[in-house]
């Protein structure tokens, strides 16, 4: 992270961080408070460690990292990662249709699965398809990877579709209040703004996704479905880049579960500010590192068959 970020996070988060002095103890430096932050959540390192590492009490790394990241999601979030505007979107529609040749499309959207301790209530809920305990990270990216929406905190269980409808992006597009009224004639068709979704998402007017591929396909099918998929990438990597550069997503997380969305939140925020900032990305990082995905797969849980025949009426 340059100085340049580090310095614009402390003079927005000054009001909400910064301690007073008492007559018992001096407090812990604004400066001081952010860097500890910022080192747990792009090491994922261990409080104790922590703590050690900028000499100060395990319950001070805590409550350090709570506040940040409270602090961020209060106020740079919705400063950060906001729903695009007319001009705006206008230009996420030209970056896309430059990139990939694909007119009217403003965003990608995905989920991604963050490692968590399996919580003590309802922890069947976040036992997901791969064999571990997650919640899920849904996120909008316009064409240079960037976070316009992101939603997190819901089950590992929960299917992409399912996700979506449980989330406000849903709610916005379906009174249509989400894009401004953007109409462009297309081979005779007025075609309106959209963003793109693989196969696990449902089709609407304001959603596209790819044509399934049952053997048939005709030819102009095949290059839609070649196109949107090289698009649909740039959500992709977004998620590794993120991931990569702030690994406390990476590794199994023992906060409670409101802990945990408050850290992803952040560091989508974290992400947007390094990479609109131009921050060098180092290619290294892509190389699995200390803290790989789980690949411990334990016993599933007994299944919840009111949950599973949701879950297979969304397939």
């Amino acid at each position: 992270m340059s100085r340049e970020i580090f310095h614009y996070i402390c003079h927005h988060l000054k009001p909400a961080l910064e301690k007073l002095d008492t007559n018992y103890r001096v407090s812990v430096p604004l400066q001081k408070r952010v860097v500890i932050a910022l080192w747990k959540l792009a090491t994922n390192s261990e409080y104790r460690s922590v703590s050690h590492l900028f000499g100060v009490g395990i319950s001070t790394a805590c409550d350090c990292v709570k506040d940040f990241c409270s602090s961020v999601e209060n106020i740079l979030l919705p400063e950060v990662i906001t729903i695009p505007q007319a001009e705006k979107l206008k230009e996420l529609s030209l970056n896309f249709e430059k990139r990939w040749g694909l007119p009217q499309c403003v965003g990608a959207i995905d989920g991604s699965h963050i490692p968590i301790l399996a919580p003590q209530e309802y922890h069947t809920e976040y036992f997901n398809r791969k064999g571990w305990y997650s919640i899920v990270l849904q996120a909008v990216v316009d064409a240079k990877g960037l976070f316009w929406n992101v939603f997190a905190g819901l089950p590992g269980s929960l299917h992409d579709a399912r996700v979506l409808r449980l989330s406000a992006l849903w709610e916005l597009a379906e009174r249509r209040n989400l894009f401004a009224q953007q109409y462009r004639n297309i081979n005779g068709q007025d075609t309106g703004l959209y963003i793109l979704g693989d196969a696990a998402y449902p089709l609407t007017s304001w959603l596209m996704k790819p044509f399934p591929d049952n053997g048939f396909l005709t030819a102009q099918q095949q290059v839609y479905n070649h196109k949107t998929s090289k698009a649909r990438v740039v959500v992709e990597n977004a998620f590794g880049r993120l991931k990569r550069r702030w690994r406390c997503l990476l590794k199994r997380n023992d906060c409670n579960l409101e802990r945990v969305k408050s850290m992803v939140l952040t560091c989508c925020v974290l992400h947007n500010l390094c990479e609109t900032h131009g921050k060098e990305y180092r290619e290294e990082w892509c190389v699995p590192g200390p803290f790989p995905q789980p690949d411990v797969t334990p016993q599933a849980p007994v299944a919840d068959t009111e949950g599973a025949g949701d879950h297979v009426a969304l397939m």
